[in-house]
């Protein structure tokens, strides 16, 4: 019985082959409960976090592996056509092409959730968020469409007018949503440069506020008069950013006019009072520059620069400085001067 010949093999020969095909099958779940019960085990003994993620990306892909080697040792035992074996051989290269897809696919998937998705979220903005998934998936599926043209193109297609095809199609996509995809690049800039953050303050195409949100299409923006605005982020990225938030301080520049019967040692008195009133308020760079700036048309001017330090509360500053200001120079009967005109009439 033995000897009786089925499609150009014996029986004897056909159970060598489901034998070896069988051992190949045993071997690879061997070697999937070594991962699982031992080496896993292992792992999680260890203080790194690589070996966890390592064996958990190569355990299925290589009891994969096993038993398509086992495929082709199998039938490389038994005789057939040429074509049959042609056939076989295109199918176990195949099943190889899609065993690299999938552990790639899985590396990736590895990658994202171990390492990329942990970053996004302690980040301050949501659009890393909105990005990681998406490009993700691009990823993975970049990494399936090579997989299946590679396996066409062993099985005889014509993977150039396939590409073609799906060239012009893509080309017509594009431009159908060119306005979409020019808001993902602005986004995808946005997260890349960081020229701000949620909780910035920031000038962008005609509007100073706090940025609120950055999202996968558009940012928003709570403008100081308390109002949201939305704005495209490909309009963010290709037009000019101011961050006020990042700042290292504010620059206040005043000019006080003193009446013109205001003597010097009264305008000097004027400018320690200026410098003495920075130097004993909190929050104030130490150092201000005032001077005595021109002789104007009803005033003697001095000019008063100071700097607020970044992330104080720049209205109350200013509101404390200039009631110094007033209390001092009226105090010392200093005269601030305002527009006057002198009219001579001829008798």
């Amino acid at each position: 019985m033995l000897e009786k010949t089925f499609y150009m093999n014996t029986v004897f020969e056909w159970l060598v082959a489901f034998g070896i095909l069988a051992l190949f099958i045993i071997a690879g779940k061997i070697v999937f409960w070594i991962t699982t019960n031992i080496l896993k085990k292992m792992a999680t003994k260890s203080k790194t976090k690589l070996d966890d993620i390592v064996i958990d990306i190569i355990e299925e892909p290589i009891v994969f592996v096993i038993i398509i080697s086992g495929i082709q040792v199998a039938f490389s035992t038994l005789n057939k056509t040429e074509a049959i074996g042609a056939f076989i051989s295109s199918g176990v290269y195949m099943l190889i092409i899609f065993g690299v897809a999938w552990f790639l696919s899985r590396l990736l998937d590895a990658i994202v959730t171990n390492y990329l998705k942990p970053m996004a979220e302690k980040s301050s903005g949501t659009l890393d968020d909105q990005l990681l998934p998406i490009v993700h998936k691009i990823l993975k599926g970049i990494i399936w469409v090579i997989a299946i043209l590679m396996a066409l193109n062993n099985a005889g297609y014509n993977i150039g007018a396939l590409l073609a095809g799906l060239g012009i199609g893509g080309l017509a996509f594009a431009m159908a949503a060119k306005d979409t995809i020019a808001n993902l690049f602005g986004g995808f800039t946005i997260l890349m440069d960081k020229p701000f953050v949620v909780g910035d303050r920031v000038g962008t195409n005609g509007f100073d506020g706090v940025v609120e949100d950055i999202g996968l299409r558009s940012s928003k923006i709570r403008t100081l008069q308390g109002r949201l605005v939305t704005i495209s982020n490909a309009d963010i990225s290709n037009g000019a950013i101011e961050n006020i938030t990042s700042e290292p301080s504010r620059k206040i520049s005043m000019s006080l006019g003193l009446t013109y019967d205001t003597d010097e040692k009264k305008i000097q008195k004027a400018i320690d009072i200026l410098e003495n009133i920075i130097k004993n308020t909190d929050g104030v760079e130490d150092e201000p520059t005032v001077w005595f700036d021109s002789f104007g048309d009803f005033s003697l001017n001095i000019s008063f620069i100071y700097l607020i330090k970044n992330g104080e509360n720049i209205s109350k500053i200013k509101n404390n400085i200039n009631l110094s200001i007033l209390s001092q120079f009226n105090k010392n009967k200093i005269d601030m001067a305002y527009p006057t005109q002198t009219v001579l009439i001829d008798k």
